[in-house]
């Protein structure tokens, strides 16, 4: 088991390595240059000006050496500064992170609360009206955008009902979006609860539970989703990757004070030191989540701790 921790850890810090060096270059990949880009809409964009702030960020060096010093810098915690305010990146994305992770933990619960008794049944009536109404609904939740669905709550549950406010940062804010992203995620769980289940159900051990007269949800909660539980947790890691990535939409929609409204506000700023500190987060907090639910798969199923 310290094995699988050990490589998960190597391989996590490489990744997040690899990230942090692409986003120290990606501003080179932006056509144009980002100076006049950034100074566009500004009264004093001079030639002095321009300089100026080319040389405090750094792009009157060689792109090589300007990538070290971003990865050096990044290393020690400093993401740089925000163009606009001079405040330090990393102290305004640690503030938001938390409301960000609150939001896609509360949506990842809301998904598996639903999608997995949602797979469950479609799996035990396989090919039955149960198991078709599910895959519908399954459908229908990948194919609805999730912006879209943000709105529709709105119009219903905060503008015509009046029970839920629009936007703010309180527990009652927070149960719109979660629900937005939980009902846009609870399809892939419920399919891939239902495709773990039958290949579960047709095993040999369950047969053999069935003919030792077991009761059938003995066999079906005991024998059958337990282990398919294990499959499950590969998913976890997945949907929450989507969840982080799919709220940066609905935290705009709903205004509610996450990194994702930040990074959307710093694109249209054309602050880039700001989207750059925040693909750095972003993809680190995916890749540490990745690594955690890699390992738990691990203690769940002895067969991993040998890759």
């Amino acid at each position: 088991m310290l094995v699988l921790i050990s490589k998960r850890i190597l391989m996590a810090l490489a990744t997040v390595i690899l990230v942090i060096v692409l986003s120290g270059t990606l501003i080179h990949v932006v056509p144009g240059d980002p100076v006049t880009a950034m100074m566009a809409q500004s009264v004093t964009a001079t030639p002095e000006a321009m300089a100026a702030m080319r040389s405090r960020l750094g792009l009157d060096q060689p792109v090589w050496q300007q990538v070290l010093i971003y990865l050096w810098h990044v290393l020690q915690g400093d993401l740089g500064t925000t163009i606009r305010g001079n405040e330090p990146v990393a102290m305004l994305l640690l503030e938001r992170l938390p409301n960000t992770l609150t939001l896609a933990v509360s949506g990842l619960a809301i998904a598996l609360a639903i999608g997995i008794p949602l797979g469950f049944l479609a799996a035990v009536h396989r090919g039955r009206i149960a198991d078709t109404i599910v895959m519908v609904i399954a459908v229908l939740g990948v194919s609805i955008p999730a912006f879209w669905l943000g709105l529709i709550m709105i119009q219903v549950f905060s503008l015509k009902l009046g029970w839920l406010p629009v936007a703010g940062s309180s527990w009652r804010n927070i149960l719109l979006p979660a629900l937005t992203l939980g009902l846009t995620y609870c399809a892939l769980v419920a399919r891939m609860t239902r495709s773990a289940m039958i290949e579960v159900l047709g095993e040999d051990y369950i047969r053999t539970a069935r003919a030792r007269g077991l009761r059938e949800h003995q066999v079906l909660l005991v024998h059958a989703l337990r282990p398919a539980l294990i499959s499950i947790v590969t998913v976890v890691g997945l949907v929450f990757a989507y969840l982080l990535g799919g709220q940066v939409i609905i935290e705009n929609v709903f205004s509610w004070n996450g990194i994702g409204r930040l990074a959307i506000q710093a694109m249209l700023e054309r602050d880039y030191p700001m989207i750059q500190g925040f693909i750095v987060v972003f993809a680190t907090s995916v890749v540490i989540i990745s690594m955690l639910i890699d390992i738990l798969y691990g203690f769940l199923d002895p067969r991993m701790r040998q890759r």
